[in-house]
């Protein structure tokens, strides 16, 4: 975890109850601490009795990785999430891209941009890259290059995204907060099988989604494979997955306005709680 003000997080970690401070093995925990087995390191180091626990009661949650490099992200990777986009499900993993600056902390507030009309929740998991990737021979190898998994919410402006000239997602995807991530990253070792958590999201209490990564088109394997034969994902780097039906775009429900609170949970990652308020 990262405990503090935005831009002055400190690295913890969290286990049995209790918070312990990182900062003698790692000023933060970002791409080059992951890259050296940083993880392990802390596992280690906790096992042994050589971390300090500390008092964190009240302080803010930042996201549990410092700002990625990249932060790459699966369109519609669940069937009925593309069908209720009135789309066909995709022959492949569909990528765009989301500005490393929208990451924020679990429970910041999503700021609702200037002249938006379809502000939109998305629920997703969230891979960590441990370990350069490029060119795997298979998604066999992909397991081996990730750090871990986290909660991450794809916060999405419709009409910037489909509604603009010549169809711009980046421009829906991107504004500031729009990307909520933790409140924990989740060791890899500690999740035994990435494709077997269930997924929801509420806003003001009321049901949205509620479904598994089981339902994902493509795994989480596949998908660094994948990726990793058109670019090269790099520690640090973060994928959102995708997300599945029940998402204001259906129709079914009405986008986001300010005062709404936004809740997403993940099994084993941990939940987020979001006020909206206006940019």
């Amino acid at each position: 975890m990262r405990i503090g003000e935005a831009g002055a997080e400190r690295p913890v970690l969290s286990a049995g109850g209790e918070t312990f401070d990182l900062r003698p093995l790692t000023a933060d925990i970002d791409g080059p601490f992951l890259a050296s087995g940083g993880l392990e390191r802390a596992r280690a180091a906790h096992a042994a009795g050589e971390l300090t626990p500390v008092e964190t009661a009240g302080e803010r949650i930042g996201p549990p990785v410092a700002r990625p490099g990249a932060v790459l992200c699966i369109g519609q990777n669940y069937a009925a999430h593309a069908a209720e986009s009135g789309a066909e499900p995709p022959g492949e993993p569909i990528l765009f891209h989301k500005s490393p600056n929208t990451v924020v902390g679990a429970f910041d507030d999503i700021l609702i941009p200037r002249g938006s009309r379809q502000t939109d929740w998305e629920v997703e998991l969230g891979v960590v890259i441990g370990r350069t990737a490029r060119y795997l021979d298979s998604p066999a190898q992909a397991r081996e290059h990730v750090a871990g998994y986290v909660l991450a919410n794809d916060v999405s402006e419709r009409s910037f995204q489909l509604g603009r000239p010549g169809g711009q997602w980046s421009k829906g995807k991107s504004c500031e907060t729009f990307n909520p991530l933790g409140p924990w990253l989740v060791p890899a070792a500690d999740v035994a099988d990435p494709q077997a958590l269930r997924l929801a999201s509420t806003v003001n209490g009321e049901v949205r989604q509620d479904s598994t990564t089981a339902d994902m088109i493509f795994t989480v394997d596949e998908i660094v494979w994948h990726l990793s034969q058109y670019l090269v994902l790099e520690p640090g780097d973060l994928i959102n997955t995708g997300t599945p039906e029940g998402v204001a775009l259906s129709g079914r429900f009405p986008y986001l306005s300010a005062g709404d609170v936004v809740g997403t949970e993940i099994t084993g990652l941990g939940a987020q709680r979001n006020l909206c308020r206006p940019a």
